[in-house]
């Protein structure tokens, strides 16, 4: 019921008065039984601006830690991700994967709708990386339809690495559903979760526009900070050799 509030008479006319979201293909969602929602991931406010765009609730799993966290802050925090919409899911533990399956099958038994970013996190750069293939194994295991989703300008909302950037709206795009089940019992074969995976994040690709990078984000991002490293080493060898150069 919380929920509700928070969307319809707190929170969401909040939203959409001051972003004024824009919303394509949400004929695709249901509007009853189980589904899957695999989106792209450019900004903390993707699960904010997604779900506000459909009228039935949309699941996430989130951090143990905010359903956790002791005091008046805890219970607040509690109260707020529980409401809308999110689960939690303890991701330090060598079970994290298994966990957050267990907990979206249970949403998805319940005919729910359970959102879920195949990229496993946020993109740095505005691109579109491999994803992980948990989510063709939730599809098989469950035999529910897959959702191919695009958020577009969220990241320029709250751009990575800063709470808010500026306005703009943002798009959601909801694309034809998928329906694996010729698949179905051969969710243990690697090469046929990577193939379903595959599909969904061109599917993806194609409704936002992204360039896509055959690579993991979490291995791109750790890159990115090698190198970025790299060239702030580089340049302040440089400043020193020319600190020395003058002094000589």
């Amino acid at each position: 019921m919380f929920y509700w509030f928070l969307k319809w008479i707190a929170l969401g006319p909040l939203l959409r008065v001051v972003f004024r979201p824009q919303v394509e293909g949400s004929e695709s969602v249901p509007d009853e039984g189980a589904a899957i929602l695999a989106s792209n991931h450019l900004s903390y406010a993707d699960w904010l601006f997604m779900p506000l765009t459909l009228p039935r609730r949309v699941t996430f799993v989130a951090k143990a830690e905010y359903f956790t966290t002791p005091g008046v802050k805890g219970r607040l925090q509690r109260l707020f991700f529980s409401g809308a919409g999110q689960v939690p899911i303890d991701r330090s533990g060598a079970d994290a994967a298994a966990g957050a399956l267990m907990s979206a099958k249970k949403v998805l038994g319940e005919g729910g709708l359970f959102g879920i970013y195949p990229e496993g996190t946020r993109s740095h750069d505005g691109r579109l990386y491999r994803g992980r293939t948990g989510v063709a194994r939730l599809a098989l295991e469950t035999g529910v339809p897959v959702i191919p989703t695009a958020v577009v300008g969220t990241d320029v909302v709250a751009p990575p690495g800063k709470k808010f950037g500026s306005f703009t709206r943002p798009v959601v795009r909801f694309g034809r559903p998928l329906d694996f089940s010729r698949y179905a019992g051969m969710e243990n074969d690697r090469y046929i979760l990577r193939a379903i995976t595959d599909e969904i994040m061109y599917e993806i690709m194609r409704l936002s526009g992204q360039e896509y990078v055959d690579k993991y984000a979490g291995v791109a991002k750790e890159e990115a900070k090698r190198a970025e490293a790299e060239a702030k080493r580089l340049e302040s060898e440089a400043e020193t050799a020319e600190e020395q150069k003058k002094a000589s």
